[in-house]
């Protein structure tokens, strides 16, 4: 276990990042008897929370929408998944879920909510909700300097214009 002595504070980033890869790749062990890769459970996942567009689901997934576009014809051609046009924009395509992908994500949501309980259930409730509201607070501020610079590119873009 860590003490606050050994923790240096230009390794949290990297710290985080490590934690959610170990963390999704335990989650993907234990979904794998389901036939689901990281790519379908994430992706059942997202939409059991709301519709989204193709275009916000990449964003979430991190996947460009090429990709994204071809893991959603395989899912869709499984009986997973709908797209629809948007009813704002016809270019716009929205992907749902169909039933039989409802009851899979209670299989996935069950087997997630164990590994949490897993990986959480010695550390004290305090420190959790301390740990919760930092880290909310940290992507706050994240989400705030990308949206400053363009959905995180920004940075980028700024210096090719400037160059």
């Amino acid at each position: 276990m860590l003490t606050m002595s050994r923790i240096d504070p230009e390794t949290i980033g990297q710290l985080l990042g490590e934690t959610a890869r170990v963390w999704r790749h335990k989650l993907d062990q234990r979904l794998q008897p389901l036939g689901l890769s990281q790519a379908k459970w994430r992706t059942i996942a997202l939409l059991a929370r709301g519709h989204l567009t193709q275009r916000d689901l990449a964003e979430r997934l991190s996947v460009e929408e090429p990709t994204l576009a071809r893991l959603l014809t395989r899912l869709e051609s499984e009986g997973w998944i709908k797209r629809e046009n948007a009813s704002h924009d016809r270019r716009c395509k929205t992907v749902h879920l169909q039933p039989k992908a409802n009851r899979l994500f209670h299989q996935i949501d069950d087997t997630a909510r164990e590994l949490r309980h897993e990986l959480l259930n010695t550390i004290p409730p305090r420190d959790l909700q301390t740990f919760v509201r930092v880290l909310a607070e940290i992507r706050h501020k994240a989400v705030t300097a990308a949206e400053q610079f363009g959905n995180g590119n920004g940075l980028a873009r700024k210096r090719r214009q400037t160059a």
